[in-house]
């Protein structure tokens, strides 16, 4: 089993997206995986401009870029795997600008006149090879409002279908900043919780190695609420909690 994950963060292998990464494959490693992080911020990765040029007979399919940046390379790897991790935190509400310019270059992988339905929708022809493989997606997000990840996890649900590939796990990791351990110790004894998050996302590698998909099991514990508060999943939707959390967090700033 090959994993490759595709680190989408601007802070590279800095930030905390890396960090949920690296305990993902922690415990795919030890179940026999091979895995590989594609960090986008070291890569060249040109915009696509949407020329046409890749869809033309004398140029089908193949990109006025070729070999002048790094993204046939990426491509390279993705073929190779035999699962895809996107992994992106987020950014006023959606994926990084990163992932989402890598991702606009799928365009000349695909050859647009040839329609046909994906998954009972309208979509046409893709490279199964790049776009079709199961991939699991993982969201890190410092807010611990649910909304403010939802257009990322709608995305790749969406893109699932047109695609014709697999969603074999959806990790959505709030209040991502009370994981910075290494330059805070004291959280993780304040929130003992967020040490069962880092070992529900190794359990979650192993899964992937071993099954191909993470359990809905696995997936709820690497979600879970971090917050030391009794029921806070529910509470937090209440605009006095809202308040109550505003006035700890411009203390604590």
């Amino acid at each position: 089993m090959k994993i490759l994950a595709i680190n989408a963060s601007h802070r590279g292998d800095r930030g905390l997206t890396r960090f949920f990464i690296d305990r993902l494959f922690d415990g795919a490693r030890a179940s026999g995986a091979d895995c590989e992080v594609i960090t986008l911020a070291k890569y060249e990765i040109n915009r696509c401009l949407s020329c046409y040029r890749c869809q033309t007979p004398e140029h089908r399919l193949r990109c006025v870029y070729g070999e002048r940046d790094d993204v046939q390379l990426i491509f390279g790897k993705m073929i190779e795997a035999d699962i895809l991790v996107f992994a992106t935190p987020v950014y006023l509400m959606s994926m990084t600008g990163l992932l989402k310019v890598f991702l606009d270059r799928l365009y000349g992988t695909m050859s647009v006149r040839d329609a046909r339905l994906s998954h009972g929708l309208i979509h046409h022809h893709v490279n199964p090879l790049i776009s079709s493989k199961p991939f699991v997606t993982l969201v890190v997000c410092g807010n611990i409002e649910n909304e403010a990840s939802k257009n990322v996890v709608s995305y790749f649900r969406t893109y699932a279908r047109f695609m014709e590939s697999k969603q074999v796990g959806v990790l959505v990791r709030n209040a991502s900043s009370l994981f910075d351990h290494a330059n805070n110790p004291r959280l993780a004894t304040d929130f003992p919780k967020t040490l069962e998050v880092c070992k529900a996302f190794e359990r979650a590698g192993s899964e992937l190695a071993t099954l191909g998909h993470i359990r809905r099991s696995t997936q709820r514990k690497a979600n879970q609420e971090v917050i030391p508060v009794p029921l806070f999943s529910l509470l937090k939707r209440f605009r006095p909690v809202k308040k109550k959390v505003v006035e700890y967090l411009r203390r604590s700033a």
